[in-house]
């Protein structure tokens, strides 16, 4: 059944601020769920991350997506490290099980649609807690993602993650 067009209409959904520029303030429905779907994904991401959950972490992307980690903004330097496929970031994400919790905070985020495809950066707080030598560790790390994102079968995934670590903050923490 086709929608007709005054159901096509009433689907619009206005949403100030939430546009992708600003002279265009309405988003279809498609629009808004895609941009839901997103933002699903990249908690999905953190709590996985949190959880220790490295096979669900590791279906968020693409079977040939790349993860590339930088200490600086990307474009001064080459990345220190670069994942490549779904082995590599399975094996990247698993290194987080040697801290005993961590918890990620996300902040703000742009999502710019191209229909199938999307772009978009998110800020990221991550807290890390280890013992070391009998003491606990705290590292608290402010963290950018520049995201490439696609959909495939009706899913958003990850094609390609840029980690950028804008800072890294290590203490002694107490319980």
């Amino acid at each position: 059944m086709k929608p007709n067009m005054a159901a096509v209409v009433m689907a619009v959904i206005t949403l100030s601020g939430q546009a992708q520029t600003p002279s265009d303030s309405t988003l279809s429905a498609l629009e808004f769920r895609d941009r839901i779907s997103i933002g699903e994904l990249i908690n999905a991401y953190a709590h996985d991350a949190d959880r220790r959950e490295t096979r669900k972490q590791t279906d968020l992307f693409t079977d040939n997506a790349t993860m590339e980690i930088y200490h600086q903004e990307p474009g001064t330097r080459k990345p220190d490290t670069v994942l490549r496929g779904r082995g590599e970031l399975y094996t990247g994400f698993a290194t987080l099980k040697k801290y005993d919790v961590t918890m990620h905070f996300i902040g703000q985020s742009t999502i710019h649609l191209f229909g199938d495809s999307a772009t978009g950066e998110v800020y990221c707080l991550a807290h890390h807690i280890w013992e070391e030598n009998g003491k606990r560790q705290l590292m608290v790390m402010g963290l950018r993602y520049y995201d490439t994102y696609i959909k495939l079968d009706n899913k958003w995934l990850f094609a390609k993650r840029i980690l950028i670590f804008d800072w890294v903050d290590t203490r002694y923490s107490l319980p």
